[in-house]
This record gives C-alpha cells, sequence and structure tokens, in this order.
C-alpha cells in the first residue's frame, strides 16, 4: 500500500468514528463525504462535498458546490466557499486536511452566506448535461379551448335562409302564422268546407 493510501485509510477511519452519529456528514464512498450546515428550511443552508485524488492528502482534494442540494444557492456565495476550503487546504498539503476543512466552515456561516437571498429561487439547469436536449414549451394560444368550427352551409341551404327573409336579415310579419283551416284538419275538428274557407282567418302564434 503506498503511503497516500495508508493515510487515506487512517483519515477515512478517523472521520467514521469523529462524525459517527452525526446526520450531516455523508460517506458517499471511501474518497468522497459531505457535509451539511444549517437547516433544509434554512435559506443559507448548503452542502460541501470533498473528493480525494489518488495523491491525496500530498495535494489538494476536489471541492465540489455544485450539488443537488445547493440548486438555490447563488454562485458567488458558492465561489466564496469554495475559495475559502481552498485558502485553508493549502496549509494542510500532506496531513489529513477533510475535518479541518469541514470544521473551518462552522465559524464562518454568516461571513460566507452574507450575500445569499433571503429569497431565492432555483437557478438554470444544464439540461444538457442531464441528457435531456431540448424543452417544448408550448403556446399559450396552443392551450386555448378551441372555438366550434361554424356550420358550413351550401349554397341552397343560404339561397332559402335569404328568401325567407326580407333580404335585410329581418324575417317578414306574420312569418310564424298559421292556417287556421289546416291546423283544424289536422287535429280532427273539421267544420263546414264552404262555411270555413270564407272564413280563413291567420292568428300570431305569439298572440
Amino acid at each position: 500500500m503506498s503511503e497516500q493510501l495508508e493515510q487515506q485509510a487512517e483519515e477515512r477511519e478517523a472521520l467514521q468514528s469523529i462524525y459517527e452519529g452525526d446526520n450531516a456528514f455523508k460517506e458517499l464512498d471511501k474518497a468522497t463525504y459531505q457535509y451539511k450546515y444549517g437547516e433544509d428550511n434554512d435559506y443559507k443552508s448548503f452542502l460541501v462535498e470533498i473528493k480525494w485524488g489518488e495523491n491525496y492528502p500530498n495535494e489538494l482534494p476536489e471541492i465540489n458546490m455544485d450539488t443537488f442540494y445547493n440548486r438555490t444557492l447563488v454562485s458567488t456565495v458558492k465561489e466564496k466557499i469554495k475559495a475559502a476550503l481552498l485558502q485553508e487546504g493549502e496549509l494542510w498539503i500532506g496531513c489529513g486536511m477533510t475535518y479541518t476543512l469541514f470544521e473551518c466552515l462552522k465559524e464562518r456561516i454568516e461571513e460566507l452566506t452574507a450575500d445569499q437571498p433571503e429569497s431565492s429561487t432555483a437557478q438554470a439547469v444544464d439540461f444538457e448535461s442531464v441528457g435531456v436536449s431540448s424543452i417544448k414549451i408550448s403556446d399559450n394560444a396552443d392551450t386555448k379551448k378551441k372555438e366550434p368550427k361554424k356550420e358550413q352551409l351550401t349554397k341552397a341551404q343560404k339561397r332559402r335562409q335569404w328568401e325567407r327573409t326580407d333580404h335585410r336579415g329581418d324575417r317578414p310579419r306574420g312569418w310564424d302564422w298559421v292556417d287556421i283551416v289546416k291546423h283544424l284538419s289536422q287535429t280532427g275538428n273539421k267544420q263546414d268546407d264552404s262555411a270555413t274557407t270564407q272564413n280563413v282567418v291567420l292568428q300570431s302564434l305569439n298572440s
């Protein structure tokens, strides 16, 4: 086992012992560790991920601030936290520094997150990086309910409709009147044809 791997194994064991029972600490694999600062509903809460390289601790670990948990964290705050960790890490090259890096942030949270707004929306996501080439957003006009199509009349139907009006769009007076003789003949109350035909009366259905 190389010297670096041996140092990593010792530091891993120390981290597991120190953070046992601490829900803010998480070991993703033998070389990747996370620590969460603040409560989930706190707008200044963030998560730091530290990943060891093959030559760690003789080189600085990789600091990742672009985890999903930090989606609402503004970029200026991310950069400040990352810069503070790298600056501290420079002092500990050659020694196990993960615990030191995690702990050094606890006293500087207010300072490093001063630029974080109380109300922050999720930052834009690079959809290509997650395998989504494009997203189609439908136009508002497309979502509106389509108006029902008007009934298409044939030329003959339009002509008959026009002839029933006075050519100005109004129906002639008496269009809804009925012939009482015809009406009575249909209902079975026939009167004498000669008498009835002399007394044809037009009555309006609306009267």
